[in-house]
C-alpha cells in the first residue's frame, strides 16, 4: 500500500476521532504545528525515518517536542504511529489531515508567487478569482520570488497559472530555438 493511502487512512481516522471528541480545530492546529516543525527541522524527519533509531527513542523525541503542546488526541496518533513503526509518514499524515479538514470546512488553499508583496487590492482579486473558480472559501498563501522578474504564478490544488515574465521569456526562447 502506498504512503499516501496509508496516510489518508490514518488522517481520516484521526479526523473522525477528533470530531467525536469535539477537538477537530485543536487537532488541525496541532497538525499544522507538527508540519511546520518538521519543515523547519529536517533532523526531526531524518530521525523519525531512520531505521537505526529505535521506536522508543522516536516516541521520546515526539514526547519531548509535542506532548505538552498538543491535545491528547493528537498525541495519541503519534503513539499509535510509533507502535506501528510508521513514524516516517507522520508528515504525510499531518498533510492529509490538513487536506481533509480543508475539504470538510470548504476551504481551498491557493498559493500566489509574485516578485513583490501583494497589495490589499491584488490579494482581494486573487481571493475572488479562486473563490469563483472553486466555490469555496480561499486561504491564500503568498510567496515572493524575485526571479520571476514580474507577473505571478497562481497554484490552486493541482492546477497552475503561470503569468510570469520569466515564463514568457522561456517560451519566447524556445520559439526562437525551435
Amino acid at each position: 500500500m502506498s504512503i499516501a493511502a496509508v496516510a489518508t487512512r490514518y488522517a481520516q481516522s484521526l479526523i473522525d476521532l477528533a470530531q467525536e471528541k469535539g477537538v477537530i480545530e485543536t487537532v488541525y492546529k496541532d497538525m499544522q504545528l507538527f508540519r511546520n516543525t518538521a519543515n523547519e527541522n529536517r533532523a526531526l524527519m531524518l530521525a523519525l525515518s531512520s531505521p537505526v533509531v529505535r521506536h522508543e527513542k522516536k516516541l521520546g523525541i515526539l514526547k519531548g517536542l509535542f506532548q505538552d503542546k498538543v491535545d491528547p488526541v493528537s498525541f495519541t496518533i503519534f503513539k499509535i504511529i510509533t507502535q506501528k513503526n510508521r513514524e516516517s509518514i507522520l508528515d504525510a499524515i499531518a498533510d492529509e489531515y490538513i487536506n481533509i479538514y480543508n475539504q470538510y470546512k470548504g476551504i481551498q488553499r491557493a498559493t500566489v508567487i509574485t516578485t513583490t508583496p501583494l497589495t490589499a487590492e491584488l490579494r482581494q482579486q486573487f481571493n475572488q478569482i479562486v473563490a469563483e473558480a472553486t466555490g469555496k472559501t480561499v486561504e491564500l498563501e503568498e510567496k515572493i520570488d524575485p526571479q520571476l522578474i514580474g507577473g505571478y504564478v497562481l497554484r490552486v490544488g493541482d492546477r497552475q497559472i503561470d503569468a510570469s515574465i520569466r515564463s514568457r521569456l522561456n517560451n519566447l526562447k524556445l520559439e526562437l530555438i525551435g
